[in-house]
């Protein structure tokens, strides 16, 4: 039986910013543990809010999401916070990497965060998924000194760190050239294949899409198509 990593059920979403619109509409979609998929649709049906929704920083919701087969209601801030850091590994379309600190340092931070390994064992772990990535060598530049491409695999690695059950992307390749968009969709198809990661990824790319395992289509807040 396949290991269910994530669950919508029936979350339905509203914005009250003057007038009440409804965005999300019984929206319901298990994902599975090493299923690679990607959602897609015209700007403003609901993508990303979904998204924010199952990563549990929006909290204002209908219906419920289940992580692990653990449900989300009714937790505190601080658990899912926790939830956040140690199940769930994001990659956004900016790689938010901050400029004072190295590569090592940056991939590091989520890690050092947790306090579930020693400094010595998060350093090398960081290496580890680096050398993954083959940005090893970059490890001790700043992350000004990278390139695009660079900075996106340093922000893979960084949401690798902790060994999170699902990455989950918003237009990860969305400030990509090809051939580093190329390079991103290669890792994460390594990822699901060769080591059962979990991904969720938000994409305006229609190639991209294609090519993963499932695609999970939405129009005007519903999935039309999973």
């Amino acid at each position: 039986m396949s290991h269910k990593i994530l669950e919508a059920k029936n979350v339905n979403k509203y914005f009250h910013d003057p007038l009440t619109v409804q965005v999300l509409s019984d929206v319901s979609f298990t994902l599975n543990r090493g299923e690679f998929a990607s959602i897609i649709g015209k700007s403003g049906c609901g993508k990303s809010t979904l998204l924010y929704i199952m990563s549990t920083m929006d909290t204002d919701y209908e219906g419920d999401i289940l992580i692990d087969e653990r449900s989300m209601k009714g937790l505190t801030e601080a658990d899912l916070a926790l939830v956040r850091n140690e199940k769930i590994g994001f990659v956004f379309q900016f790689h938010y990497l901050l400029n004072e600190f190295s590569v090592l340092k940056n991939v590091m931070l989520p890690a050092l965060k947790l306090g579930k390994y020693s400094v010595a064992e998060i350093e090398h772990r960081a290496y580890e998924k680096l050398k993954m990535l083959g940005i090893e060598s970059e490890a001790l530049k700043t992350s000004n000194q990278l390139s695009g491409g660079q900075k996106q695999r340093v922000a893979i690695a960084r949401a690798l760190i902790n060994d999170p059950l699902i990455i989950m992307g918003d237009e990860p390749t969305g400030n990509l050239d090809k051939k580093n968009s190329e390079i991103v969709f290669d890792i994460f198809k390594e990822l699901a294949e060769v080591y059962h990661q979990s991904l969720l990824i938000v994409t305006h790319d229609g190639e991209f899409a294609a090519r993963t395992n499932r695609i999970i289509e939405m129009e005007d807040g519903k999935i039309i198509s999973s």
